[in-house]
């Protein structure tokens, strides 16, 4: 009889068969998998593997390392506990998990960040490092990726028919694949736009493809649309979008007109930024006969036309936001609507959706009213032309006395309107208002509100959008005049809406109390400059923290402690779940009175009207998915914001890379000091490595670097002296040479 021969391999051992098999499990262990699929994740299908599979499952599971959940279906045993997280990565592919169920952040080597990209959100388990004790975790799956899209230069390997993209951003740790039939007609070292695909098992790198050649990097629009498209925000409008737009019936009818209440007659006007293409706001003032003053706050109303269900209202919802770059405005809005039909422009009829109070000289509500309305705006101010007037006229008359306002004023201010009515009417309207303003600001602040009066960099351009100059923007009376009536809106139609009962849906904006380790680490920074904050309630928190803002005013310190002011507190959100606005110290907030901009606002617009026709509560889900999308956008929308301020300010210091500057030292590392120019807010950094009098090491405690010989110290706070050595548009990043200490005036 004849001896079957043996196929050939067929004996073979499977290697690492126990490790293996329970990292497979592991790795999907909500899942059940019998031999035939773990053969099959194995690549082997010859008989001698499957019995060695079947022996090895029948091991595990009777050492208690797996169950049998089904019959020949296996299941890993975890006894680590997974945690989930957000995962921020850093440049050279390590990172930190930010997760709720810890104090501290979970760091994460490189090795087991397991293809895990900036901004996931991720499944983690974590150990205690050995050496130091301190958290550290491995990513064992990704649960949602944060983006799917990145900008970066390509570069295009022709002899071997594939490219790559650097990613312009630094948390982008991995160069893309593409391979050459997907780069869309790019050029090598064009910025692009690349979709990730896949990352497979065994690649280094994740393949994408070309969606999008921006142009030439350095390149004015180049930059600007890159920043947009970083961020997956779009810079122009669909034409079906745009055609919808353009058929809307935006006549002032009078069948409409007759379903409103007609305050065509109130003296209205705007006041806005002196270069603003849409009012969205607007007030209206009257005398009544019983002594109270009825001041409307005018909306445009911007969900007449904007309808649900359109492709109109689906554009609005995904951009949620308008997005404001230093050069542009990207629009949430098409001109149609923004810039013309929901525009409150001086001299014509509109529709809008009012809030409307009787005031007494206390400033204290004696009625309220709610409501869509047809207006006249009888004339626009700019800021500086109402502040004129309040800065001119700075005793309020009597109404009896209306007529001893010197009449001259507003005419010399260039008063943008042509025609309106009286000139003593409108400034006596102005300053009224601004009194009334003081009054609701002065009660704020007594409740425990903050005042966040940041300074905002603004730029000066030319033609070509070349930065000629730079300067500050401050709040003054004229827009705490807007922002305090503005404010009111929102305050009272939230609390219209939350005293309700049974208890309405509604989008409020709210705003967390501050986090108490931050507070902390700002009163570390803030006692080098010798201010103080009290924690010992929340309203010695308030109190102090108003305080340290005022004292810092005008100081060397004050962009720094703003700055890390505002970081110390939560981040406003939209949601149904009100909590109030701690910032504000308003137990209802909503956003009301920007639907031009803010889809959050279109939505409290409809809501409204819901309730005042007598509906039912809308549904709560939906809204707050609604909320959490656009709380998404505000956030992004900031994001390219800041990127586009810091690369105008980078495009203005390429022309002045010869000056010095006299700047104070914003940040303090390990590899450098972060150096803000005083005159301009240009910020960038001196690299340790760079220092070359001495070897400098970073004191954490006193926040310096400190020279191991010399000890010689920069500390956050020190004026220094700073030249430009590098200015990189494409990268956006600023370097400095440090030329030394700036002289202290005795």
């Amino acid at each position: 009889m004849t001896r079957k021969k043996k196929r050939k391999g067929s004996s073979n051992k499977i290697p690492k068969l126990t490790s293996t098999i329970l990292s497979i499990l592991k790795k999907e262990r909500n899942k059940t998998f019998n031999y035939k699929q773990i053969a099959s994740k194995l690549g082997v299908n010859d008989a001698s593997s499957r019995n060695q599979i079947i022996k090895k499952l029948t091991q595990l599971k009777a050492k208690q390392e797996i169950e049998e959940v089904d019959r020949g279906k296996y299941k890993a045993i975890v006894n680590t506990e997974y945690h989930v997280g957000i995962f921020d990565a850093a440049s050279r592919g390590n990172g930190y998990v930010i997760c709720d169920d810890f104090e501290d952040d979970i760091y994460i080597a490189s090795n087991n960040v397991n293809k895990a990209l900036n901004g996931d959100e991720v499944e983690l388990y974590v150990y205690k490092r050995r050496k130091k004790g301190k958290l550290e975790g491995e990513i064992t799956s990704i649960i949602k990726r944060a983006k799917s899209e990145y900008v970066g230069v390509i570069q295009i390997h022709d002899k071997k028919n594939y490219a790559f993209v650097v990613p312009d951003s630094n948390k982008m740790y991995k160069d893309i694949f593409v391979p050459i039939n997907k780069i869309n007609k790019a050029e090598d070292g064009d910025k692009v736009l690349v979709s990730l695909e896949d990352w497979p098992d065994k690649s280094d790198s994740p393949n994408g493809k070309v969606l999008q050649v921006l142009g030439k990097p350095g390149e004015h629009n180049t930059e600007i649309h890159s920043i947009l498209a970083e961020y997956g925000l779009p810079h122009e409008f669909a034409h079906e979008v745009e055609a919808y737009a353009n058929n809307i019936d935006t006549s002032i009818n009078e069948e409409e007109i007759a379903k409103r209440r007609d305050m065509r007659k109130d003296l209205t006007f705007t006041i806005d930024p002196k270069d603003a293409k849409d009012f969205d706001d607007a007030l209206s003032f009257t005398v009544l006969e019983n002594g109270l003053y009825e001041v409307g706050i005018h909306i445009a109303d911007v969900s007449h036309y904007l309808k649900e269900g359109t492709v109109l209202d689906d554009e609005a919802y995904e951009r949620a936001t308008s997005v404001y770059l230093v050069d542009r405005v990207v629009p949430m809005l098409p001109e149609i609507l923004s810039n013309n039909a929901c525009s409150l422009r001086p001299h014509e009829e509109k529709f809008t959706f009012s809030a409307v109070f009787h005031l007494n000289d206390k400033a204290e509500i004696k009625k309220e009213w709610f409501g869509r309305t047809v207006t006249y705006s009888d004339a626009r101010f700019a800021y500086e032309e109402a502040q004129a007037i309040i800065e001119r006229n700075t005793v309020i008359p009597s109404q009896a006395g209306i007529s001893s306002i010197d009449t001259t004023i507003p005419l010399e201010v260039s008063l943008t309107g042509k025609a309106y009515k009286t000139t003593p009417e409108i400034a006596y309207s102005v300053l009224k208002l601004d009194q009334l303003a003081k009054i609701m600001r002065g009660k704020r602040m007594r409740s425990g509100a903050i005042s966040f009066d940041k300074v905002e960099v603004k730029f000066n351009l030319d033609e070509d959008a070349n930065p000629t100059g730079v300067f500050f923007k401050t709040s003054k009376e004229a827009n705490k005049l807007i922002e305090e009536f503005m404010l009111l809106a929102n305050r009272k139609v939230s609390e219209f809406i939350g005293k309700q009962k049974p208890e309405k849906t509604f989008v409020y904006r709210v705003h967390d109390e501050p986090d108490e380790s931050k507070l902390e680490a700002l009163q570390g920074v803030v006692s080098k400059f010798g201010h103080q904050l009290n924690f010992k309630s929340k309203g010695t928190i308030s109190s102090s923290l108003n305080k340290l803002l005022i004292d810092v005013q005008g100081k060397k310190e004050q962009n720094l402690v703003d700055t890390l002011a505002i970081r110390t507190m939560s981040k406003a959100e939209y949601t149904t779940k009100n909590i109030g606005h701690y910032g504000l110290a308003f137990e209802h907030y909503s956003h009301f009175t920007s639907p031009i901009r803010r889809y959050p606002d279109v939505m409290a617009h409809r809501l409204l009207q819901r309730y005042l026709d007598g509906e039912k509560s809308a549904n709560a889900e939906i809204y707050e998915e609604k909320c959490k999308h656009s709380s998404n956008m505000e956030y992004l929308a900031t994001k390219a914001e800041r990127d586009s301020i810091k690369y105008m300010q980078i495009r203005f210091m390429q022309d002045h890379q010869d000056e010095e500057f006299l700047g104070v030292i914003s940040g303090v590392t390990d590899w450098g000091i972060y150096v803000e120019i005083i005159s301009n807010k240009c910020e960038g950094m001196v690299r340790t490595r760079d220092i070359k009098d001495d070897y400098y090491e970073f004191d954490q405690e006193q926040f310096a670097l400190v020279g191991r010989e010399s000890q010689n110290r920069y500390q956050l706070g020190d004026e220094v002296i700073v030249k430009v050595k590098q200015a990189d548009l494409v990268k956006r990043h600023l370097d400095f040479d440090l030329i030394g200490k700036a002289e202290v005036e005795q």
